[in-house]
């Protein structure tokens, strides 16, 4: 991730939580320092970790953080991860953001990684998708790459999607990939969804860089591969997700990806504890 855009985002989450005091830590002076322990409560990819650095520090340059762990560890439940000394008051202002941020980061790293290794394939990669959090896409998409997995575009500045809509006000595929290609870049790339034989046929003659098989089952998407030539990229995508991922090991399709991994997964349980003693709160 990017540090300069990484801080700014949590400042703001932060604030976001803080606002301009903690009323409940108003009980603790600046000279009240304390440690604390942060451990996983299930097993699971550990992802985001520098989240819990950056954030501190911008509370309170004096709050140490100690790694534990790295990102894109497998972790057992009850294993510690992290440990932080600091003012108790900014240890416990900062608990909350930070722990729903590293939660659903390790989240989506855990579920990448399951799905890397139930498609057990060395040819077909996992993707992620546009289906991210407002506000989150930076830190959900690397926990996409800690898990294993790999990114589909940032947005729709950096390459050309043509789906449904787009072909429909074009008028037909060959028309939406001949107007893009005259007003984007050699460095640019162009991707069209289809959705049967007849578009994909048309998608082969106006030669994009990737051509995506939406909602297609195992079986046909074997078939259509074929007829792709090897210059072009192939993608599958919709209905695929851990139950039936398996399924989809031999089409020869270049990537699949996934939506649910960003839009679906449930926060993997981490949770932060004040301690008198390290050695107390790790081996307890």
């Amino acid at each position: 991730m990017n540090r300069l855009k990484a801080e700014k985002a949590i400042k703001n989450f932060l604030l976001e939580d803080i606002g301009d005091r903690d009323l409940s830590s108003i009980l603790f002076s600046p000279e009240d320092r304390g440690e604390a322990v942060v451990r996983l409560k299930q097993d699971g990819v550990i992802a985001g970790l520098q989240c819990f650095q950056w954030g501190y520090n911008l509370l309170d340059s004096a709050v140490t953080v100690e790694f534990l762990k790295k990102d894109g560890d497998w972790v057992k439940s009850g294993e510690a991860i992290i440990r932080i000394e600091g003012p108790i008051a900014v240890l416990l202002a900062g608990e909350r953001v930070l722990l729903n941020l590293v939660q659903r980061m390790s989240a989506i790293a855990t579920l990448t990684a399951k799905c890397v290794e139930v498609l057990n394939s060395p040819h077909t990669r996992i993707a992620d998708t546009r289906k991210t959090t407002p506000g989150l896409r930076m830190f959900e998409k690397y926990a996409v790459r800690t898990g294993g997995g790999f990114n589909h575009r940032n947005g729709l500045y950096d390459a050309v999607m043509l789906k449904d809509n787009h072909i429909v006000a074009a008028g037909s595929i060959h028309q939406a990939v001949k107007k893009v290609r005259e007003q984007v870049g050699h460095m640019t790339m162009i991707e069209v969804e289809i959705e049967n034989l007849a578009q994909l046929q048309e998608t082969i003659e106006a030669r994009p860089n990737v051509i995506m098989f939406d909602n297609q089952t195992p079986e046909t998407l074997a078939e259509w591969v074929k007829l792709v030539p090897e210059s072009i990229c192939t993608e599958a995508s919709g209905g695929i997700g851990l139950e039936n991922l398996a399924a989809y090991r031999h089409t020869g399709v270049d990537v699949i990806s996934i939506g649910a991994l960003t839009h679906s997964v449930h926060n993997l349980d981490i949770s932060m504890n004040l301690t008198n003693s390290h050695k107390e709160a790790i081996y307890q």
